[in-house]
């Protein structure tokens, strides 16, 4: 499967808590650093169209932004489906 791109920030809950779901399900993802990289904080603005974190990109164009644990284990599963 190709990879999964988080955009997030470590002092974000919402953040750290979907690392941890993806982590406790053995998802593969890429996680990009909105503090550190100005470059992929600029592309998560522009994916989602505001300034909200996490924002999940998935290879299939599915882009999730702050979503539920419930929301983000319905797109994992369908993923692996």
């Amino acid at each position: 499967m190709a990879e999964i791109k988080v955009y997030g920030a470590d002092w974000c809950g919402d953040c750290r808590r979907a690392k941890g779901m993806l982590d406790r399900m053995d998802v593969s993802y890429e996680y990009l650093d909105v503090d550190i990289d100005l470059d992929a904080k600029a592309e998560a603005i522009r994916i989602s169209g505001r300034k909200n974190i996490p924002v999940i990109v998935f290879p299939e164009g599915d882009v999730l932004v702050e979503p539920t644990d419930p929301e983000l284990e319905k797109t994992l599963l369908r993923r692996s489906a």
